[in-house]
């Protein structure tokens, strides 16, 4: 991803916080991970999901790239729950 600057929202280190995952892993997972979703709708700016697999770091990063500034906010990370994520971690699982 083309990107200047990386800002963590204040939920995103809430969430990384209780989930015990770094920043630098974050900042990995933009860098190295794969976009598997597109949320255009989303304001202000269009979102993403990427999902980055190393070993056994397995993250879903929500994030979205100001055009301008090219400055990417992390909205929110996680890991995947295998109960709604397929084995590939790239599709949902059926309802």
């Amino acid at each position: 991803m083309n990107y200047k600057n990386i800002i963590f929202t204040q939920h995103a280190f809430q969430r990384m916080f209780s989930r015990n995952i770094t920043p630098d892993l974050v900042k990995k997972a933009i860098r190295q991970g794969e976009i598997i979703e597109n949320y255009p709708d989303d304001t202000p700016h269009p979102s993403f999901l990427i999902l980055f697999m190393d070993g056994k770091d397995i993250l879903h990063v929500v994030a979205s790239l100001e055009d301008m500034t090219k400055t990417c906010f992390v909205i929110t990370v996680y890991p995947p729950d295998p109960e709604i994520w397929n084995q590939d971690f790239r599709t949902r699982r059926s309802k």
